[in-house]
């Protein structure tokens, strides 16, 4: 199969010199990544700003801003079987980018955000979509309710919730523990572990359900171009 994966975060620029992100590492969607790779896939790894080293064997694009994702995302998931959105890209970001940087003064300054397009609710509402979507809901309360919410309104097969309330399962923690959400209504929690080993199990969860999704279909996925 071909797997699209995104990782790490995006950056939003409010001058030449400053931006605004966040604390994703990209370790979740690289781990992802190498994980389908040694499972014998081809992949697209579209990455955010990170200090990691890509698999050797992936296609790597590299991106900074939102806007820049979401484009790269969109030529290349029509021609994958299984886009994993694993990435953290910022919701807003500044309605203007200053040309020069912007001088401190003793008054309050105020920054207009307005929000950034929204890379799974796009891919969600293909009306035509040929691809297994995962997204992944980081949140700090109400987790699988929020999460529940988010596979609905985008239109998603999974969903890959994410408490990162606590230190050890941060955005820049080696480990992790999750809840799987189905479209079917089943869920999957898988106990705390490095990120690699979730993510081997998520590629095996992923190439299954990529399978049957296809197979409901009569679509093979090994005669797609």
């Amino acid at each position: 199969m071909r797997f699209l994966v995104t990782a790490g975060p995006t950056r939003e620029p409010i001058d030449p010199i400053r931006y605004i992100s966040n604390r994703s590492s990209g370790k979740m969607g690289y781990a992802v990544a190498e994980a389908a790779l040694d499972s014998g896939h081809d992949v697209i790894l579209i990455s955010g700003p990170v200090k990691l080293e890509p698999p050797s064997n992936a296609k790597l694009i590299s991106v900074s801003t939102s806007d820049e994702m979401f484009d790269a995302v969109h030529r290349h998931a029509d021609k994958c079987d299984v886009c994993v959105l694993c990435a953290a890209v910022a919701d807003y970001k500044p309605a203007k980018v200053s040309p020069v940087k912007i001088k401190k003064r003793s008054e309050n300054f105020s920054l207009e955000l307005i929000p950034t397009r929204d890379i799974l609710d796009s891919l969600g509402h293909q009306s035509d979509r040929r691809f297994l979507l995962v997204g992944f809901a980081a949140e700090t309360n109400h987790v699988e309710e929020n999460a529940a919410q988010k596979l609905r309104e985008k239109n998603c097969d999974i969903i890959i919730a994410n408490d990162v309330s606590s230190a050890k399962s941060a955005l820049e923690s080696d480990e992790n523990e999750v809840t799987i959400l189905f479209r079917n209504g089943e869920r999957q929690r898988i106990s705390r572990a490095p990120k690699k080993i979730i993510a081997r199990e998520f590629v095996r969860i992923f190439h299954n359900s990529a399978t049957k999704m296809f197979d409901k279909n009569n679509v093979m996925i090994t005669e797609r171009n």
